[in-house]
């Protein structure tokens, strides 16, 4: 479509979309231009996207362009919503609580597709009451169409306002900034930071909740696949009780965020928590295996988790101490059950899907576990990845009374793939690095984006791939994640979480120059810069104090094990 612009002095630029051509004057807001298309749009536009960079409503288009449009259906859109969202909601907090009494709200982690809470305050109690009292300023909020104003100002004047406002954690972040000037966002004079894009105003805000869960509350939101309703809040009780046991640990350890964490870069007490944090993992898998030998008969234990969970690493520390109890773990990873590469199926797009259980030769490795059982003598297969075939190497396995078989890969979780073994000789366990550092108060830290950095570092050391390439693959591998990992969670016996606390300060010195090499123009490029903007943050750490066993290891290199 083609719209002419004259009545103004302004020179008519054109701007290119998907839905057609836009003629308007330079200086032309964005949000006018996506008003255009809104009526051939299922879902209002949240940001634009131009020429590579997403680009808030509020900004003018200056040239002629090509822009993309971003709604709540995109990552970048529902992550835009929900930082606006939080903003709205602690703005509520304030006017409904007031400001005589000091009051921390925290965003810690994501439940049940909204973010878990909690609130810090001497005298208020934290009800549903109150949350009903707060939600019904965020409906004012939203009908008022609040306008959410972005501002420049010195770095300096922000820890002055974030110290007088007793947001203690971004005074602290910002000291260890760079940066000489830093953007805040506005609500109706609440003042704040937030990494990354806002929408226009409250307007666009209209889909939330809050119910009170655990020791804190959730503040729920739309999933990308439905943005206009909210799903049914079904947490996941297990992985949510380890998460919140990692926000204590860290508490404990007077890390909440990352200018707790730099503070202690500069303090040089690094190397202490580091050895901390390796002996609180140890003591975990201590207590992992004291539990797998107190019950007689169990002979299987399978390790499921997401991408670079560490799950190789975390089977040999492990298998190393049910070593201590006097049995014999045998490795056996579930990859060497790949299908031949002809019978491998394929997604959508064509492409090999070696995430979906038909990938596995699900009936070969019933057999072989089935005959392991009872005692028999078996040739386990080794899948050859250059061939994409199975070998067999004369790798014979027979198991004995103290003989233990330790099976790591992404379906270990998941009924259908040992639907034929008994399941009192199973022991299941689910590891996913789940960070527990915060940025700041109202910035988390997705776990998503600490697993992708390690997948980015190894990726380069161990198959050459560039970041590039590791972030064109990520969107595949989150999908297989959550089609084939995360709905099985809750058939765990026990869940592990394999962040480290320090780790990010790590990852910066080995990703921050793979993610400088993605090419501006690249359809990955905001991914990397985002990422680079996101490890700015952190004060590096070098690599020298960090165990040969640990599990980021793994990633960084290194490591004692064969990894």
């Amino acid at each position: 479509m083609q719209t002419e612009q004259t009545a103004t002095s302004a020179p008519v630029i054109t701007v290119r979309t998907p839905l057609g051509d836009y003629s308007c004057p330079a200086g032309t807001t964005y949000r006018e231009i996506a008003a255009h298309f809104a009526p051939e749009l299922p879902w209002p536009v949240l940001l634009v996207r131009e020429e590579n960079r997403l680009k808030e409503l509020s900004r003018t288009c200056e040239k002629s362009c090509d822009i993309s449009f971003v709604t709540m259906e995109d990552k970048e859109g529902r992550n835009a919503y929900s930082r606006s969202l939080c903003l709205m909601m602690l703005k509520a907090f304030s006017l409904v609580l007031g400001g005589d009494e000091e009051i921390h709200i925290w965003i810690r982690f994501t439940v049940s597709s909204g973010l878990f809470c909690t609130m810090d305050a001497q005298k208020t109690v934290l009800t549903q009451e109150l949350l009903d009292r707060v939600m019904e300023q965020m409906r004012a909020l939203q009908r008022a169409a609040l306008p959410i104003e972005k501002s420049n100002i010195h770095t300096d004047e922000a820890i002055e306002l974030f110290e007088k406002n007793r947001m203690s954690d971004k005074a602290k972040l910002f000291r260890f900034r760079i940066t000489s000037r830093t953007n805040l966002y506005a609500l109706s004079g609440f003042r704040d930071y937030y990494y990354g894009c806002m929408v226009p105003d409250t307007s666009y805000l209209s889909v939330f909740d809050l119910v009170l869960y655990g020791d804190g509350f959730v503040l729920r939101m739309p999933e990308k696949s439905a943005p206009g309703v909210l799903p049914p809040f079904e947490p996941v009780v297990k992985l949510f009780e380890v998460q919140n046991r990692s926000r204590h640990w860290g508490e404990t350890m007077g890390l909440d965020s990352v200018g707790d964490l730099n503070e202690k870069i500069v303090a040089g007490d690094i190397k202490e928590l580091i050895l901390v944090q390796e002996a609180y993992h140890e003591k975990q898998m201590a207590q992992i295996a004291e539990e797998i030998v107190k019950t007689p008969g169990r002979r299987m234990i399978l390790i499921a988790g997401p991408s670079s969970s560490s799950k190789t690493t975390f089977s040999h520390r492990l298998s190393t101490q049910l070593s201590v109890h006097g049995l014999r773990p045998h490795p056996v990873p579930m990859d060497d059950y790949f299908k031949n590469r002809e019978d491998t199926p394929r997604d959508a797009d064509g492409n090999y899907d070696f995430e979906r259980l038909e990938a596995i030769d699900v009936d070969l490795f019933g057999r072989d576990m089935e005959a392991l059982l009872a005692g028999e003598r078996v040739e386990l297969p080794t899948f050859n990845f250059k061939t994409g075939h199975r070998e067999y190497k004369g790798h014979f396995l027979e198991l004995g009374e103290r003989d233990i078989l330790v099976i790591e890969g992404i379906h270990g979780l998941n009924d259908a793939l040992s639907a034929s073994l008994p399941r009192e000789a199973q022991y299941r366990i689910y590891i996913s690095a789940l960070t527990q550092l915060n940025i700041d108060e109202h910035n988390r830290i997705p776990t998503s984006d600490g697993r992708l950095l390690r997948r980015i570092v190894r990726d380069a050391r161990t198959r050459g791939y560039s970041a590039q390439e590791t972030i064109a693959m990520w969107r595949s591998v989150r999908r297989g994640e959550e089609n084939y990992i995360f709905p099985f969670q809750e058939n765990a016996d026990v869940m592990f979480n394999s962040a480290l606390i320090y780790e990010l300060a790590v990852m910066k010195i080995y990703a921050a120059p793979l993610l400088h090499s993605v090419p501006v123009t690249a359809p990955e490029y905001p991914e990397a810069r985002r990422l680079l903007k996101f490890l700015d943050y952190f004060l590096p750490i070098p690599p020298d104090d960090i165990p040969k066993n640990s599990l980021v290891r793994e990633f960084i290199g290194g490591s004692c094990f064969d990894v």
